[in-house]
């Protein structure tokens, strides 16, 4: 049974390289808002449409996340370094076919979605630079997939804050034209982005080869592409990889709607997402230890210890995430003025950030279980319990804000519909579910 304090050293790293990475997203926000309201729309319309397409990624790697620390766990660790390789390789090839359809098609598909013509441009300017992120992002996640596999996370901090702070200088230089650099706006804060994830991956590949025993892990092994071991990697990650996308699909299609509401709704909805994805990184952090640890120890053969384990990483998260829910309860106008200084969107999304706040405390269960029930390896339940519970948050999207166009606060009520759900479905497989046979 792990302690709190094992608990903690594996997922504090995971927390802080997801703050450092989140800085990203924060200084975006932070530095478009004092842009316009169109650059602040476009950004989240964009970001939201890059986030989509590196789900997939990201649930590729969760998958292989998995079967990692589950070698981990049973110490084959030269079992490691074959998965990383492939899914390396695999990404790369994903991320040649998702940059031709972006290149292709974006434009068109924000064309459909997006109402405002200046919004369209924006967005559209925002993603011809963007997408090239694919190629190196696609390839961290694998990185990241290593190291909370074999529960080496501080790594994760380091090059999550090397990351941001390139990001941050770079927003600056780039969006206002500071240093002798171009003024390129919304099309700065992208080729930032990009710049940061170069110089993530640059990181990771020193690092691993100074660091690592790649002959342990097996990181020495590549000979050629191995379609077996990556069928075996794909039985697991590809419900993972249908779940992430839906889900944030989903997310997106928030936005379509909110968008038709208004222009500043739209602004107002990016700043209050931009507040929500920060008190989300310790629930987060501890959901990607909960996966893992959950299955290192059935990797270990101690499946009776996999509920307690949960439930410990659950309470835990409660009260780290009540802390930072308390700080912006008392003070929302101070923490909004982070992200712009117009009083109008200010105002206007108190009311919103009160009810993500709830979210946040009810995710610090839903979400723990839910990745308690990915880390079993049961990732095609997983996907079937996501599709059940963004059923009813299409539901409530549809006639809360399509039809009934209701406040932005109303329509971020959706959150607490996905959570609650989330929550009851994950409790009830975990105690009623056949999770222990499964093998991977």
């Amino acid at each position: 049974m792990f302690t709190n304090k094992q608990i903690w050293q594996v997922s504090y790293p995971i927390f802080l390289s997801l703050l450092a990475q989140n800085i990203i997203n924060v200084t975006d926000t932070a530095f478009l808002g004092r842009v316009g309201e169109v650059e602040l729309g476009a950004s989240a319309m964009g970001g939201l449409f890059y986030i989509c397409a590196f789900t997939i990624a990201f649930g590729f790697s969760t998958g292989s996340q998995i079967v990692i620390a589950r070698r981990n766990g049973e110490q084959q660790f030269d079992k490691v370094g074959p998965v990383m390789i492939q899914g390396v390789l695999f990404l790369l090839g994903l991320a040649v076919l998702l940059f031709s359809f972006s290149k292709l098609y974006a434009g068109n598909i924000m064309g459909f979605l997006v109402s405002s013509e200046a919004i369209q441009e924006a967005t559209i300017e925002f993603l011809d630079i963007r997408i090239y992120g694919f190629f190196f992002s696609f390839v961290n996640v694998m990185f990241r997939a290593l190291y909370v596999g074999i529960t080496r996370t501080r790594i994760l901090t380091i090059n999550a804050a090397i990351m941001a702070l390139t990001n941050v200088a770079l927003d600056y230089l780039l969006i206002f034209g500071k240093g002798g650099f171009p003024e390129m706006g919304i099309q700065g804060a992208a080729l930032a982005s990009v710049i940061a994830e170069v110089v993530s991956i640059v990181f990771f590949l020193v690092y691993t080869r100074m660091t690592v025993d790649l002959k342990k892990y097996g990181l020495n092994k590549f000979t050629s592409f191995d379609w077996q071991l990556l069928r075996r990697v794909l039985n697991i990650s590809i419900f993972t990889m249908f779940q992430y996308f839906i889900s944030m699909s989903t997310f997106f299609l928030f936005f379509v709607a909110v968008e038709r509401i208004g222009q500043a709704e739209l602004a107002m909805a990016n700043i209050v997402r931009s507040v929500y994805i920060v008190l989300f990184i310790p629930v987060n952090a501890l959901a990607t230890t909960a996966n893992s640890l959950v299955s290192n120890t059935i990797g270990a053969g101690h499946k009776e210890e996999v509920l307690p384990v949960i439930n410990k990483i659950a309470r835990f998260c409660f009260l780290l995430v009540a802390a930072f829910v308390f700080v912006v309860m008392i003070a929302p106008r101070l923490v909004l003025s982070i992200y712009t200084n117009d009083p109008v969107l200010i105002d206007g999304s108190v009311a919103a950030l009160y009810v993500i706040s709830g979210s946040i405390l009810l995710a610090s269960f839903g979400n723990i279980y839910f990745s308690g029930v990915s880390g079993t390896g049961n990732t095609r339940t997983a996907l079937l319990l996501e599709l059940i519970t963004l059923a009813f948050y299409c539901i409530y999207i549809y006639f809360v804000a399509m039809r009934l166009k209701l406040p932005l606060a109303i329509c971020f009520m959706a959150e607490l519909v996905y959570m609650g759900v989330l929550l009851v479905l994950s409790v009830l497989y975990l105690k009623k579910g056949n999770w222990q046979k499964k093998k991977i």
